[in-house]
């Protein structure tokens, strides 16, 4: 939800308590005062009464309204999120394809091209590979340790002896931990 959706949701809820604490103000007086009052007092009364309670009723419908209406529009987008990438690999795809129904003269220069062109897609959209090699620190917050091996030199404890699958990150966001081999303190 945006800044500015959150502020207009805030600002209604506070439209509907203020109505609601206008309405009880204007009934309490009315159910506190003794038979001496006169009748049209009363009379003025409830129709200020029901004037709240309309302006409550619509604002409170307003409302409704305006949350079933966000609801829908942050379930459309979330459907489409992906459709500009999805635009972006369609071409890689036939590229594929054309790669392989060309057979195999140069279908490892072919498939080199295409690995570019893909690669070069996905940084173009934010996707960056994680820089981890051998003998690196391990660091939970980008790595995951899929086991341990004894450590062939002491200085590898508790460093990274294999990289098994490289992480990426999304901007500035760890969407997949590089899945590492690291060497045992024993």
């Amino acid at each position: 939800m945006t800044k500015k959706k959150k502020s207009a949701d805030k600002k209604a809820k506070k439209d509907i308590e203020k109505l609601a604490k206008e309405i009880n103000e204007a009934v309490d007086p009315a159910i506190d005062r003794e038979d001496s009052v006169a009748d049209s007092e009363e009379i003025d009364l409830a129709a200020e009464v029901a004037e709240y309670k309309d302006k409550y009723l619509r604002l409170y419908s307003e409302f409704e309204n305006y949350r079933r209406r966000t609801s829908k529009e942050r379930l459309e987008l979330i459907s489409t999120a992906n459709s500009g990438l999805m635009k972006a690999l369609i071409p890689i795809a036939d590229d594929f394809d054309r790669a392989l129904k060309a057979g195999t003269e140069g279908a490892v220069e072919g498939v080199e091209l295409i690995f570019n062109k893909f690669k070069n897609t996905l940084e173009g959209k934010g996707l960056k590979k994680m820089e981890t090699a051998s003998g690196d620190d391990f660091d939970e917050d980008f790595h995951e340790a899929i086991t341990q091996i004894p450590a062939p030199d002491k200085s590898l404890a508790g460093k990274i002896i294999d990289i098994i699958e490289p992480g990426y990150f999304l901007g500035e966001i760890v969407i997949r931990f590089a899945k590492v081999v690291t060497g045992s303190k024993d």
